[in-house]
């Protein structure tokens, strides 16, 4: 145990250090002591650094394009289907097909109206020929019948004879004329019936518009085509989704397209993607606009889920101070600048906000520095002292070195120096 002698031997060496030390600071003590009158304060030095401007964002994932298939024959029972909800399909693809028993029938029946109407367009053609041989020969009747009255060969009645047989011929040509346009106007109807007919039957098999992704089927077996007002299935154009995001009035005019944006999906987590549409309205009531955002092919988008996140309409590098350092009122922004130990306020022209850190667009120099948190506690002029990182000095050091070893050996019994 460490006895009161040794103890008191420990005491009277620190006493002794701490003497010394006092006695090496007298000579500064009126410096010191007028440094520590100054209040202290934390300052910092104007640097460069990245400023960026965002506006934030949040929305619902939607399809960029939304494709409805519809039924393009209705009164037709559905047979098969083809696709599922969450199927990727090509542009063509079979979806699901109909009874097609009636379609075809009346394909066949189309046929057959349409070859019976083209030789109808045969039958009327051979008319026209004969109907204009039988003109051609009342024609030289009649005129074999006038040379022959002009001779006093013939009588006057049979020249009429063969006048009344010529205008019957023409009248006969002329008819046939008609009956040809009227069978090719029949044909042409015959031909229009046939390919509706066959658009219909192929119009059985229900194929995708669009190459996409499938994201709802009300379809279902045994069901009537053209039954309900709603899509048989509804695709996503390309697969393509993106976010519909709400933003508020203000910050429109700083949006552009391409801008990037940085997405947080409620299960997914970041997905970088950048503005495709800018708002081109305002909901009176919300005071809010819709924009689109494109997302990329990233794989799990879906329709329905929540986002949100900050679009970066600005990025460059700037004089910045700590957000703290700028005073902001009805006067305007402005700092506290120590010069020499001396306390200056300066005004300046402030901009973004930045991690912390506050743009200084004018009335600043790199380096110089400034109060770290500024406030009304200093005026122009007023002495301060600058707060250094706190290090423990040489002479406490030593002062606890002395003590180390005044204790070890007061424990064990060894004298002191």
């Amino acid at each position: 145990m460490i006895g009161t002698e040794a103890m008191q031997r420990v005491f009277l060496s620190l006493m002794a250090v701490v003497v010394l030390s006092v006695a090496a600071r007298a000579d500064d003590a009126p410096e010191a002591a007028t440094e520590q009158a100054a209040p202290s304060v934390t300052v910092a030095p104007a640097i460069r650094s990245e400023v960026v401007a965002r506006v934030p964002v949040s929305g619902t994932l939607v399809a960029r394009r939304q494709v409805q298939v519809f039924s393009k024959v209705s009164g037709f029972e559905i047979t098969e289907l083809l696709a599922e909800t969450g199927d990727r399909v090509e542009q063509g693809q079979v979806l699901a097909r109909l009874d097609d028993e009636t379609l075809t029938a009346q394909l066949a029946q189309a046929e057959a109206e349409y070859k019976r109407a083209s030789a109808g367009v045969g039958q009327a053609k051979s008319n026209i020929d004969s109907t204009r041989a039988s003109l051609t020969q009342a024609e030289t009747a009649l005129e074999r019948a006038r040379r022959l009255q002009s001779g006093g060969n013939t009588s006057q009645a049979a020249l009429d004879q063969a006048i009344a047989a010529e205008a019957n011929a023409r009248a006969n040509a002329a008819s046939a004329s008609d009956g040809l346009a009227v069978a090719q106007a029949a044909l042409a109807q015959a031909d229009a019936a046939r390919r509706i007919a066959w658009l219909n039957l192929e119009r059985a098999d229900i194929k995708a518009p669009v190459a996409g992704l499938v994201v709802a089927r009300n379809a279902e077996l045994g069901a009537l085509s053209g039954g309900s007002t709603s899509p048989l299935f509804m695709l996503i154009d390309k697969g393509e989704i993106e976010l519909e995001a709400e933003v508020i009035e203000t910050a429109l005019q700083q949006l552009s397209q391409g801008d990037p944006v940085d997405v947080d999906i409620a299960g997914l987590g970041p997905v970088e993607g950048h503005v495709r549409l800018v708002p081109a309205s305002v909901d009176p009531i919300t005071r809010l606009g819709l924009m689109r955002i494109s997302l990329g092919d990233k794989p799990g988008l879906r329709t329905g889920l929540f986002a949100n996140g900050w679009v970066t309409t600005d990025r460059r590098e700037a004089i910045t101070v700590p957000a703290t350092a700028v005073l902001s009122d009805a006067s305007g922004d402005r700092v506290q600048i120590v010069a020499d130990g001396t306390i200056e306020t300066r005004a300046v022209s402030a901009g973004l906000l930045w991690k912390g850190r506050r743009e200084i667009r004018t009335g600043l120099d790199v380096a110089e520095t400034v109060v770290a948190r500024s406030g009304a506690f200093f005026r122009d002029g007023d002495k301060v002292r600058t707060v250094m990182p706190e290090t423990r000095s040489d002479d406490q050091g030593t002062a606890m070195g002395i003590l180390g070893q005044a204790t070890a050996k007061a424990m064990d019994g060894t004298e002191l120096p």
